[in-house]
């Protein structure tokens, strides 16, 4: 199959035991704020990780064939393997977490057996806070992921102008990374 040629991150040689998957493909998203944010949290924690934005990966849709064997594919597959704890930030669309999250579910499936994962959420409004169950039941039911049981729910008036956390969600945001931090050293 002739996979178009994209150059991969550099960051995607090292293998990290936290990794954050930003979701979002839209230039000015709040989901990859929230990740940069967690990122900025886990590095005060001392926590070495990986934030993995996948606007630098072209990935095909998941067509229960072919798709497996791309090269971006099997390269996201050895990072979500090698990692331990893993938090999306994705955003909500239509009461669900986007389609290019899900679809990095099922590219990658066994690479998340076992896995402990947590999730940054950014929606529209208030009524969809329960929209992230889904993938998360699938995740634990499907490979045995342990859910982290705080997991960060944000609205547009929980970013500043400048399409910042407010200092309210960057405290959640420090709280979800702490609780990833101690479900990971038991």
């Amino acid at each position: 199959m002739g996979w178009a040629k994209v150059s991969l991150p550099m960051a995607a040689n090292a293998p990290a035991e936290y990794l954050i998957i930003s979701a979002s493909l839209r230039s000015a998203s709040l989901s990859r704020a929230m990740a940069e944010a967690l990122g900025a949290a886990y590095a005060k924690l001392g926590v070495t990780y990986q934030l993995i934005d996948l606007r630098e990966y072209v990935l095909p849709l998941c067509d229960g064939e072919a798709a497996y064997e791309h090269p971006h594919v099997t390269t996201l597959s050895a990072m979500i393997e090698a990692a331990r704890v893993i938090v999306v930030a994705t955003p909500i669309y239509n009461y669900d977490a986007n389609a290019t999250a899900k679809n990095l579910l099922e590219l990658t499936g066994g690479a998340w057996e076992n896995k402990t994962v947590g999730f940054l959420c950014a929606a529209g409004g208030a009524s969809s806070y329960m929209s992230i169950m889904g993938l998360a039941n699938s995740l634990m039911l499907d490979f045995r992921c342990l859910i982290i049981p705080r997991f960060v729910y944000a609205k547009g008036e929980d970013f500043t102008a400048k399409k910042q956390p407010t200092e309210d969600l960057a405290a959640r945001i420090v709280e979800l990374a702490e609780a990833s931090v101690k479900i990971r050293n038991g």
